[in-house]
């Protein structure tokens, strides 16, 4: 592909709490008053829509999006893996009847390059990485993000290192990140103290941050809901729903319908829906009450939404006020019922992305979604991103969990 010439400051960083703005040559990944960065394009200087026909047919499903997502960085410092461009599946006949629901579509983003969502986010922040001269990049994970982090970073030629919550780290995940090459440490305690301590180390050597702090993920991860659209042929949903972790999905979701309604590729804006998991649920109970409050000691079953303090949780506050959105949470039970339906009508998730659907039921049930309205469920990790669970649920052996669609193994006999 021809070099495209841009502008060199189509884009800026702007903080969401003292609206201060750097230049992006700045390499900033936080304001000086502490306060998140967003990245804002001036589309007064760019033909975004025009721009976006000539990369329609690019075989990487985010940087087709690049006029919108990162328009001004050179296309040899882009590495890429041919991400996104992930299906959108109809819910089986056995789904719907779970959920109460009448049209609802799965898109999955267990079929990136390592199995999730992450490597929307970490293709552009990896190549803004190597725009910026990086060697080395630096994450804290619940699993996911070290993977593609890894991944990404080796592919790339730099080195990575990752920092991990010791024993909350699904086998399937941590066997990534090693295998990629990343230097990975363990500390004792949640993932919030991992990010503290990794936001700690590239404050002190320099070595660039690379989790949904950095504002450049959110521009990747946004390709998600351009990609939906797009697939829908800009025919919106009523609902768009997603588990809440670190909270940065929910803010890019925001973000992307913001923009599209700005490019005017669409007029009407859907319903946010922010899902976590009882036990580790401050997003849902900030939403509730306008207070936020961190959760100290996070649990659930769901280890990729097991984060106690999200770092994004501003923005995605006014992700779902923008959309009329709505947050909520579910038990562990629900959430592994859901994932065995998933699971069993040949799609399959990891557990964490189950908590969609198990939240959708709630909703339905509660009459916040009416049954006939058209609902997406992002589904955020691959089903082998965790297979110990799957392994445990199906022979009843996770504690405190009834196995209801159990497929047990049986004992064979030959005669």
């Amino acid at each position: 592909m021809m070099e495209r010439k841009f502008l060199p400051e189509v884009s800026t960083f702007k903080c969401i709490t003292c609206k201060k703005t750097y230049s992006i040559a700045s390499g900033s990944i936080r304001c000086s008053c502490g306060g998140l960065l967003e990245i804002k394009h001036d589309w007064t200087l760019l033909s975004p829509k025009k721009e976006l026909e000539y990369y329609e047919h690019h075989l990487s499903g985010v940087w087709r999006f690049k006029p919108i997502i990162h328009p001004s960085i050179p296309d040899k410092d882009i590495v890429m893996r041919g991400e996104g461009n992930t299906g959108l599946y109809n819910a089986s006949q056995r789904i719907l009847d779970y959920a109460g629901c009448t049209n609802l579509l799965f898109k999955h983003e267990g079929e990136n390059p390592t199995g999730s969502f992450k490597d929307r986010g970490m293709t552009v922040g990896i190549s803004e990485a190597k725009r910026l001269g990086m060697h080395t990049v630096v994450c804290a994970s619940t699993g996911n993000t070290s993977a593609s982090l890894a991944a990404y970073a080796s592919y790339a030629g730099m080195k990575a290192t990752v920092i991990l919550p010791k024993g909350k780290v699904a086998f399937g995940k941590l066997a990534q990140a090693l295998a990629y090459g990343a230097k990975v440490y363990t500390v004792e305690g949640t993932f919030d103290l991992a990010l503290q301590q990794v936001i700690d180390q590239a404050s002190k050597d320099g070595r660039y941050l690379l989790n949904s702090i950095n504002p450049w993920r959110i521009e990747g991860q946004k390709t998600i809901i351009f990609e939906l659209l797009e697939n829908l042929k800009w025919e919106t949903p009523d609902w768009i729903v997603a588990p809440a972790g670190n909270l940065g999905n929910t803010s890019a979701f925001g973000k992307a319908l913001k923009e599209a309604q700005e490019l005017e590729l669409i007029t009407e804006i859907p319903h946010l829906v922010a899902v976590q998991a009882k036990g580790s649920e401050p997003f849902v109970k900030y939403w509730e009450s306008g207070k936020y409050n961190p959760e100290p000691n996070p649990r659930t079953i769901a280890t990729a939404i097991n984060i106690g303090n999200p770092v994004s949780h501003s923005k995605a506050f006014e992700a779902l006020k923008f959309t009329n959105g709505v947050a909520t949470s579910v038990s562990d039970q629900s959430i592994l019922d859901a994932k065995a339906l998933i699971d069993g009508a040949g799609i399959g998730c990891e557990p964490a992305s189950a908590s969609t659907l198990a939240g959708i039921k709630k909703l339905v049930d509660e009459g916040t979604i009416l049954a006939s309205e058209k609902i997406v469920a992002i589904l955020t990790g691959h089903l082998l991103k965790d297979p110990q669970i799957i392994i445990d649920y199906h022979q009843h052996q996770l504690e405190n969990i009834q196995s209801i669609y159990a497929n047990k193994i049986n004992i064979y006999d030959h005669k």
